[in-house]
């Protein structure tokens, strides 16, 4: 490079760059050797390389030693600014610009992302359309050398880009007439009449196998979970121990009472044998066998929450719970539900259907279950139950509740498996099927 920041030989310099544009076959070819070879004939620090949309609005594609452009960047954001900005403005020939060009809140953020002197040059084609923008900045100001070895690169630069578009083009052209053969306005015609095809509806939701009667075994009064006398999802019998309460307060409490009731009864034997002879203790004896009444329903309730302690399975079932170690040493209130208690053979669907693809469905709808450990074996099922309102799936999605029990009895269906079920609504046009989520997309974009 010489002192004047040019290459020592300029003209050897914009010739190869000249035959390295002629020899690319793609746009994104021709936009990268813009924006990162340029600097042969040129040094600069960053280039940037903006293309005309369909709209004829700037849009940045490339930028100098970067393989992609990330559009919701900040700094991509600033030059989409700035492009638009420049686009009205900058002519036929590169030429400098400066921040005073720019709107006031661009023109702040100049020192922070771009060096002090910038220069701009249009991408042309030979009919003067302009198909792009290249800008570039450096520490060093732009001479007029620069900017007229930059305009006759940059003529043979928007030539390429052009015979590019131009080929695209022809390969449109060349679709139209393919378009215009009879037997291809045939084939739309077929296309528009398999719109009105009668297909089935159907829709795909998360679903869970679940016991439909299942029991809550609750805590049947305040407390501390001490143990667990089963796993989660193990069968047991009717009168099995499930779980069992702290019993120590309970303990305590009736020893205590235990021995208040020995105490009341021998006061209330010391007054029996006082009433013979004394007409006080005779009128004492019947409060201290109120007491000793007293006493003993207070340790006859103690006793029998001490068998609560135990809390036992009513029926045969399996145990469905999460892990034990959540709760032991857990307190737990009267009521509080800690597991439930499901039959096995009365096994059904619930389908968690996302309110976005909610379909009309009837009693009785046909519904197929995936489960995730066998999805090559779906299981038939029949829809019985929906909600009305919409709730907060595990997923945090709005979703309708909806049940459905198997036609028959599966060993695979094992409470507590997850799969997707498929839900079959009513006949509907295929076209129907096909646009419905884009036309009601539209409708809450556009309101109407």
């Amino acid at each position: 490079m010489t002192a004047a920041g040019l290459a020592t030989d300029p003209l050897a310099a914009m010739l190869q760059l000249e035959a390295r544009a002629r020899a690319v076959l793609t746009e994104p070819e021709l936009l990268f050797v813009i924006a990162n070879e340029t600097w042969q004939l040129v040094p600069f620090r960053q280039a940037v390389v903006f293309r005309s949309d369909l709209f004829g609005k700037p849009r940045l594609r490339v930028v100098s030693g970067l393989a992609a452009v990330e559009e919701d960047a900040p700094y991509a954001q600033w030059l989409a600014a700035v492009a638009a900005a420049l686009w009205p403005r900058v002519g036929n020939a590169p030429r400098t610009i400066s921040p005073a060009e720019l709107p006031a809140e661009l023109a702040e953020n100049w020192n922070e992302w771009w060096p002090r002197h910038a220069l701009a040059s249009p991408l042309l084609a030979p009919d003067g359309a302009r198909l792009g923008l290249a800008l570039y900045v450096r520490d060093e100001t732009w001479t007029e050398q620069h900017t007229t070895l930059l305009a006759r690169l940059h003529a043979g630069y928007g030539y390429n880009l052009w015979a590019i578009v131009n080929q695209a083009g022809r390969l449109t052209q060349w679709w139209r007439r393919f378009a215009r053969r009879k037997w291809w306005r045939l084939l739309v015609v077929a296309g528009v009449l398999a719109l009105f095809v009668p297909v089935r509806q159907s829709v795909l939701a998360p679903a869970e196998v679940i016991a439909l009667e299942a029991q809550a075994i609750a805590a049947p009064m305040d407390g501390v979970v001490k143990s667990f006398s089963v796993l989660p999802n193990q069968p047991l019998r009717k009168g099995e121990v499930i779980f069992t309460l702290d019993d120590t307060t309970l303990r305590n409490r009736r020893e205590v009472g235990v021995k208040a009731l020995a105490v009341a009864r021998a006061d209330a034997l010391l007054s029996t044998q006082r009433a013979f002879d004394s007409d006080q203790a005779k009128g004492e004896l019947g409060t201290l066998q109120g007491r000793v009444r007293e006493r003993e329903a207070e340790v006859a309730y103690l006793d029998e929450m001490l068998a609560r302690v135990e809390v036992r399975a009513p029926a045969d079932g399996v145990a469905i719970y999460g892990d034990p170690n959540d709760w032991i040493g857990r307190p737990v209130v009267t009521g509080e539900r800690i597991v439930l208690l499901a039959d096995p053979k009365d096994a059904g669907v619930l389908v968690w259907l996302p309110v976005a693809d909610a379909i009309n469905l009837n009693a009785g709808a046909e519904m197929r279950l995936f489960l995730h450990v066998a999805p090559l074996s779906p299981l038939a099922a029949r829809l019985t139950q929906t909600s009305y309102q919409a709730t907060l799936s595990p997923d945090g999605i709005a979703s309708y509740r909806i049940r459905g029990t198997f036609d028959r009895p599966a060993a695979e269906a094992r409470v507590g498996l997850k799969g997707t079920a498929k839900l079959y609504g009513r006949r509907v046009f295929l076209g129907y099927v096909l646009f419905r989520r884009p036309l009601a997309a539209l409708r809450e974009w556009t309101g109407l």
